[in-house]
């Protein structure tokens, strides 16, 4: 078998609840043996695999390429395993590297001190061969490491993305809490959504559930706008490779509609600023509006949208948001499917609608709830209290 077609083990890391998502989006793309785990999906794949998924999963934070796993009982077996491995393979003289650390155990509790023991093997090993030594640089390195020790197994992969892949690159400015892109896709897929249904988000902040939602239903990759993944630094990078994956033919029709609006000006013009630099501007129409006074722009369609929550609302005030959102819902969008997601159970509890499905979601570190709300066309049964 060529260096080409030879398969290996990654690792797909992902935010808690998008296991099942990401999992789907492997299967599309070709990957096989696939596994759930906590925040993580496995599995195995050849060098296009890797390069793929970094380009075109949406529900992917990062992918991981196992090299080495040992048992850890100290910190001399910390050393001593990450020593054992090749380095010569994987990084060349020249190149800078750094070493990150997810640490679960009793043997350790620092993670800085297992990306520090992990780095002076790697160091060493380098100088004791050549007397050079490869450089850290922990902004922006050649070689990224990942350390992930559970218990007393340990873990070390590279890491082939580099930078976040939720840094898709085509934000250009920011509200004061833009939802993550990642569980942004995920939100979207999990609703079902595929570009069949006209899309409506009445509370669109910087835009990012709208160009996602684009980027879904015109089949754009999300790697797209990215300027750089981590394996375009590798020894084996096959340029020839990734460019046929960046060039190959992604496109859908989409004709639907893809509206958004919020009530201040200046999230309005962030997320038209935001759509402009991913190139969608004819597909989105993003207005200054309050969601109490919005009239659905389409006869039917669905609603994703993440209000605001949290510790910049009063609770007199987030209860009496949540409710104009329940009552705008039941009564000015019949037909409609709704879902939302928010950290804030009071807030959730005053929409006073009776969510269809619900499941939990983490936007960074806050638990969430997302919910749907089915808005029966000419009946508000659906109008009871949760």
């Amino acid at each position: 078998m060529t260096a080409l077609m030879e398969k290996f083990q990654m690792v797909a890391k992902t935010f808690a609840g998008l296991e099942g998502v990401l999992a789907s989006e492997l299967e599309i793309l070709g990957a096989e043996n696939i596994t759930e785990e906590r925040r993580a999906v496995t599995f195995e794949g050849t060098k296009e695999t890797l390069y793929k998924a970094n380009f075109c999963l949406r529900t992917a934070l990062r992918i991981l390429k196992p090299i080495a796993e040992f048992e850890v009982n100290d910190r001399d077996d910390l050393y001593a395993g990450a020593k054992k491995v090749d380095w010569s393979k994987f990084i060349e003289l020249g190149k800078t590297i750094s070493v990150d650390s997810v640490v679960s155990s009793e043997i350790f509790i620092n993670s800085m001190y297992v990306s520090m023991k992990v780095k002076d093997a790697v160091v060493d090993q380098f100088r004791e061969k050549t007397r050079k030594r490869p450089s850290v640089n922990t902004e922006d390195p050649d070689i990224r490491i990942n350390v992930h020790l559970t218990g007393n197994k340990c873990s070390v992969s590279l890491d082939s993305s580099g930078e976040s892949l939720h840094k898709r690159g085509y934000r250009v400015a920011q509200t004061e809490a833009p939802i993550n892109e990642v569980l942004g896709a995920g939100m979207i897929l999990l609703s079902g959504w595929d570009g069949k249904k006209n899309f409506l988000d009445p509370m669109c902040g910087s835009g990012t559930l709208l160009i996602e939602a684009a980027m879904i239903a015109l089949g754009i990759p999300p790697g797209m706008y990215r300027k750089s993944f981590g394996f375009e630094r590798w020894l084996d990078f096959d340029e020839e490779m990734f460019e046929e994956i960046y060039n190959a033919d992604y496109e859908k029709d989409f004709d639907g509609k893809i509206v958004g609006s919020d009530i201040s000006t200046r999230n309005v013009a962030i997320a038209r600023a935001n759509i402009k630099n991913a190139g969608l501007s004819k597909h989105i129409e993003v207005d200054t509006m309050d969601f109490a006074q919005l009239q659905p722009p389409f006869d039917n369609g669905i609603i994703v949208t993440n209000p605001p929550y949290g510790e910049r609302l009063k609770p007199f005030s987030l209860r009496a948001l949540y409710q104009m959102i329940g009552d705008s819902l039941k009564n000015n969008f019949p037909g409609y499917e709704a879902w939302m997601i928010s950290s804030s159970k009071d807030g959730l509890k005053s929409v006073g609608l009776r969510p269809a499905e619900k499941m939990t979601l983490y936007n960074g570190a806050l638990e969430c709830s997302y919910r749907c709300y089915q808005l029966y066309q000419g009946s508000k049964k659906s109008a009871k209290r949760d």
